[in-house]
């Protein structure tokens, strides 16, 4: 019998496969890039954002720490109806941040950005 995952070790799994996927493509572009998951964003929104909670970020490399893409659990939870659902919104919303760091369209960086399924 399998071990036992918790909700936010699948959730973390759908980000590394939305990541590895990614990875395949753009490797080169995204060396040094750092991915991660957090619970929720911070109350203070980026200056971009507006409305809204976002569902994840891309926080530019700064005073030598390298770049980075963070993806917000608990929204990204709260918007999905099942979890294929889920599946597909964690990849839209890891291209759309990837797309954002390499100042691209997110169609751009995946043909499937924003396919059910």
């Amino acid at each position: 019998m399998p071990a036992y995952r918790t909700r936010a070790e699948r959730f973390d799994d759908l980000v590394l496969d939305a990541v590895e996927r990614i990875e395949r493509t753009w490797a080169r572009q995204l060396q040094g890039t750092e991915f991660a998951v957090e619970d929720v964003p911070p109350s203070n929104p980026a200056p971009w954002e507006h409305g809204g909670v976002p569902l994840g970020r891309y926080f530019p490399p700064d005073a030598g720490l390298p770049a980075r893409v963070v993806i917000y659990r608990r929204p990204v939870e709260s918007r999905a109806s099942d979890p294929f659902d889920m599946a597909d919104l964690v990849r839209d919303v890891v291209v759309e941040q990837v797309a954002h760091l390499l100042g691209r369209s997110p169609e751009d960086v995946d043909p499937r950005y924003g396919d059910a399924g």
